[in-house]
C-alpha cells in the first residue's frame, strides 16, 4: 500500500526567512550610498551582458566615460546587508592598451580600485579567455572569475574542473549558464565573500623571474613609487614599462599617471623618471 506525503509548496520555501538571507534585490538605476563597487570585465561574446542583467535588472544607467565615445553601463544590486553599484567595462581580449576599449578597461581595475572584479570566462574557449583572467589578477587582488556558458561546454563535451582552476589561479571560480540563471547565487555569494573581506584572494602572480628582471622592476618600483605615491600597483606598471607599453609611458610624460592617482592632480613632469624607464627598456 502506497502512502502518500504532502510536501510544502515550492513557494512557501521562497518566502521562509532562512532562504532569504542574503537575496538578491535589483536595483537597476538606483545606485545611491553603495557599500561597494564591482567591475565587470570579460572578452566580448561571453555573456557579460547577461550577467549584469541578471544582478541589476534590464534597467541601467548608460552613457559615456567621461572624454571617451566607449559605452558605459552602470547598475546597481542589494545582496546580504550590502548595496553594490556594478560598472560593465568594455569587452576586450587583453589589458595591453592597444586600444580605447583597453585603455578604459584597463584603468578602471588599476585606478579605479574597485571592491571586486567580476572576470567572465567562456567556458567552452578556455584557454583564449585566461589571458584576460591572468592580465586582471596581476592588477588587482579581489577577482572572482565566472566560467560562464557551462551549458554549452556540456553540449560540446567538454568538461572545467572549477575547483582546480580555482586552487590554480587563487580566486574564486563559480560555473554559471546566466541565460539560464545557473550559478548567479554563488557568483553573488562570492562577490560578498570577496568584497567583505571573508575569502582573501592569492592571485596568480609571474613567479621566478630571472634575477635581472628582478633587478629592473624593483628599481623601476622605487621611481615610480616615488615620483607617484599612492599608485596602487607600481609592480604593474613597471612590468608594462619594461614590456614598452608606449600608453604608461605617454602618462608618466604628460603627467596623466600623477592625475589618476592624486586627489589635487597636477604637478611637473619627472622627466628624470621618464628617461630612467627608458633606460631600463633597453637595458
Amino acid at each position: 500500500m502506497s502512502r502518500s506525503i504532502n510536501l510544502p509548496a515550492a513557494h512557501n520555501c521562497q518566502t521562509c526567512p532562512a532562504h532569504n538571507i542574503g537575496q538578491l534585490t535589483k536595483l537597476g538605476i538606483d545606485m545611491d550610498n553603495w557599500d561597494y563597487v564591482v567591475a565587470l570585465a570579460g572578452n566580448p561574446n561571453v555573456g557579460k551582458s547577461t550577467i549584469f542583467n541578471a544582478l541589476t535588472g534590464l534597467r541601467q544607467h548608460t552613457g559615456n566615460w567621461p572624454g571617451k565615445t566607449v559605452a558605459r553601463a552602470e547598475g546597481g544590486f542589494d545582496y546580504g546587508d550590502h548595496r553594490y553599484k556594478i560598472v560593465d567595462l568594455p569587452g576586450t581580449y587583453s589589458l595591453l592598451s592597444t586600444s580605447l576599449d583597453e585603455e578604459v578597461a584597463r584603468n578602471f581595475i588599476l585606478f579605479g580600485q574597485p571592491d571586486v572584479t567580476i572576470v567572465v570566462a567562456d567556458a567552452t574557449r578556455l584557454e583564449r579567455n585566461l589571458n584576460l583572467v591572468l592580465q586582471v589578477l596581476e592588477i588587482t587582488d579581489r577577482a572572482v572569475v565566472a566560467l560562464n556558458l557551462m551549458d554549452e561546454a556540456r553540449r560540446h563535451g567538454l568538461t572545467v574542473d572549477d575547483r582546480s582552476l580555482a586552487r590554480d589561479l587563487g580566486v574564486p571560480v563559480v560555473p554559471t549558464s546566466a541565460r539560464s540563471k545557473q550559478g548567479i547565487d554563488e557568483l553573488l555569494r562570492a562577490v560578498s565573500d570577496v568584497a567583505t573581506g571573508q575569502f582573501i584572494c592569492k592571485p596568480h602572480r609571474l613567479k621566478n623571474e630571472p634575477m635581472a628582471l628582478k633587478h629592473a622592476l624593483q628599481e623601476l618600483m622605487q621611481q615610480i613609487e616615488s615620483a607617484f605615491p599612492g599608485l596602487p600597483n607600481a609592480r604593474w606598471v613597471a612590468l608594462r614599462l619594461l614590456d614598452g607599453d608606449q600608453r604608461i609611458i605617454e602618462a608618466i610624460e604628460r603627467g596623466e599617471l600623477g592625475d589618476l592617482t592624486r586627489d589635487d592632480p597636477g604637478g611637473e613632469t619627472n622627466g628624470s623618471l621618464v628617461w630612467q624607464l627608458q633606460e631600463a627598456q633597453h637595458a
